[in-house]
């Protein structure tokens, strides 16, 4: 008996129940993404995914199902820099997924394909183009699910907030801080080992006694040797931004990851929730890796010295052992303005670190200042005033004078954390 259906041949939908029906294959068109959909089981309704525990909630009717989170950590599997690796990874989402372009700043984010949201999570600008995602870049592999609910956030937000006396009194309440948005941003981690030989002069202090008017004396100076030496140094898991749309500053500050919580990526950890793709590609976060790690081993060498004291250092470096992986990290990101004045936080959607920009209040930072210079300049101008009485103007005005120096280191230091505050 001749096989059924014929070679060639797919089932398709039937407006008949019991009759099936098949249709001529269509023309392959190269590999098929695996397209995920996820209906709640129960009602139909979509489902998305739980920050609490990992699992898929129904909305509409209060489905559950429990998560499966099989956690790897860091010894999930690692990528060659070969052209034939790259060439098999898998690409696309592993989802149909819709892509949000914003034409303010630039920021590509995906979307579930039911997911109303028309505010880029980057930027806060509503001037955004919906598309469909494109399929053409690499697939994470592996990924850290979210911990904690946007709840969570605000708590730790207003806490932030509040934590500065620079910022304005109301800014607590001021600022949306409801509107934190989930986002799956991407990270590159690399591995290496690197052999570095180095060589430069080291000073080392010495106290040598010399005569000046047939006086014996001592003095130090410094003598110069040449030292030479070897360094073998394992990097594992350095990571590197995979987008340029945020602060790296920023992003530094909340960088503090348990990679031993990394997990399998599969594309229902993505219901409900906004995902980047990558704008820094792998070739571009290599050198940035390199970098980092041409600068480790340099630290490394220069600790091999025998003193700290190091000048002309040189260092030959070659890199063995290379991998790579690219990964889905969680973070929480909040646009709020004030003033007119757009400012960002962002929330380790693992660990909770929290940074970010936030208005100062100059009215109140320019008194305070004011008040620490004040002494100063008044015990200057009674000292200019009390001149003519012998000794006591000359020692109102130099008291005068050292309060007002000190006024000034402390007022640099506010100001430019107050600057800091706004500008990072």
């Amino acid at each position: 008996m001749d096989a059924f259906p014929p070679p060639g041949y797919i089932q398709t939908s039937s407006m008949i129940d019991g009759i099936e029906v098949y249709m001529p294959a269509p023309a392959d068109a190269g590999p098929q993404q695996e397209v995920v959909d996820f209906k709640c089981p129960q009602c139909g309704a979509a489902t998305a995914f739980s920050a609490a525990d990992g699992g898929l909630t129904c909305s509409h009717c209060g489905y559950y199902e429990a998560p499966q989170l099989p956690i790897v950590g860091r010894g999930a599997d690692q990528f060659e820099f070969t052209v034939e690796t790259i060439q098999r990874a898998a690409q696309g989402w592993g989802e149909e997924r819709k892509e949000m372009a914003c034409q303010n700043c630039g920021a590509l984010t995906t979307l579930s394909v039911d997911s109303l949201a028309h505010t880029c999570p980057f930027c806060g600008s509503n001037k955004v183009i919906q598309r469909q995602a494109p399929q053409d870049v690499l697939r994470p592999r592996f990924l850290i699910p979210f911990k904690f609910e946007p709840a969570a956030c605000v708590q730790k937000a207003r806490a932030w907030l509040g934590s500065s006396w620079m910022v304005p009194a109301g800014l607590k309440t001021a600022a949306a801080l409801e509107n934190f948005t989930a986002v799956y941003l991407p990270f590159w981690t690399f591995d290496a080992l690197t052999n570095a030989d180095w060589k430069a002069e080291v000073g080392h202090i010495q106290t040598e006694s010399y005569y000046e008017n047939g006086e014996r004396k001592q003095r130090t100076v410094t003598v110069w040797r040449w030292e030479s030496g070897h360094v073998q140094l394992t990097i594992d898991d350095l990571v590197v931004d995979g987008t340029g749309r945020l602060s790296a500053v920023l992003l530094g500050r909340i960088r503090d990851f348990n990679l031993a919580e990394l997990t399998p990526y599969e594309p229902k950890f993505l219901a409900g929730l906004q995902a980047q793709a990558y704008d820094i590609p792998l070739e571009k976060a290599w050198e940035l890796g390199r970098e980092k790690m041409r600068e480790q081993t340099r630290k490394a060498c220069i600790e091999r010295a025998s003193t700290s004291l190091v000048r002309n250092f040189s260092m030959t470096l070659d890199f063995a052992d290379e991998s790579w992986r690219y990964l889905l990290l969680p973070v929480y990101l909040n646009t709020y303005a004030y003033e007119g004045k757009s400012y960002q936080m962002m929330v380790n959607g693992q660990t909770g670190s929290i940074a970010g920009q936030r208005p100062a209040d100059w009215n109140k930072i320019w008194l305070l200042i004011a008040a620490i210079l004040a002494p100063g300049v008044l015990l200057g101008l009674l000292g200019l005033i009390t001149i003519p009485i012998a000794g006591i103007g000359v020692g109102i005005g130099g008291v005068g004078l050292v309060l007002l120096l000190i006024g000034l280191v402390i007022a640099i230091i506010i100001l430019a954390q107050a600057v800091k505050m706004e500008e990072i």
